[in-house]
């Protein structure tokens, strides 16, 4: 089956475009040269199966990634580690200007210091609330 080129970049006829002068080819030489040299930030998914688990995790937050950590692994083991390592990494969150949340019963999301988790205020009121009973 032919590529449909939805994923890939169309390939550049050489006839298609005429040469430039040399001082436009310069500025796109630099533009390509700072777009290469910026690191990337990646959304990872991973376990915390146990508390030897931080150190790689703290690298990856440090290194600009946003890391999501399914802890049910640690807590079957647990729950005191799973305790102390959400301590630990929120304190690390901390230090770094970073920010963690948590995601459900499971899950837990850190992000590093140019990333902020939008959270959702919800009013509170005196008033109780409604039941289906």
């Amino acid at each position: 089956m032919p590529s449909l080129g939805i994923f890939h970049k169309p390939k550049k006829e050489e006839d298609e475009k005429p040469e430039m002068p040399s001082s436009e080819n310069n500025e796109t030489t630099e533009n390509r040269d700072k777009e290469e040299n910026t690191e990337k930030t990646y959304l990872k998914a991973m376990p915390l199966r146990d508390l030897a688990d931080l150190e790689s995790i703290k690298n990856e937050v440090k290194s600009g990634n946003i890391l999501i950590l399914r802890i049910t692994p640690l807590a079957s083991k647990n729950i005191e580690d799973v305790k102390r390592a959400v301590n630990e990494l929120y304190e690390f969150a901390e230090s770094i200007g970073g920010d963690i949340a948590r995601l459900g019963e499971e899950r837990i999301v850190i992000c590093p210091q140019n990333v902020r988790i939008w959270r959702e205020k919800t009013p509170v009121t005196s008033e109780p609330v409604p039941t289906a009973a």
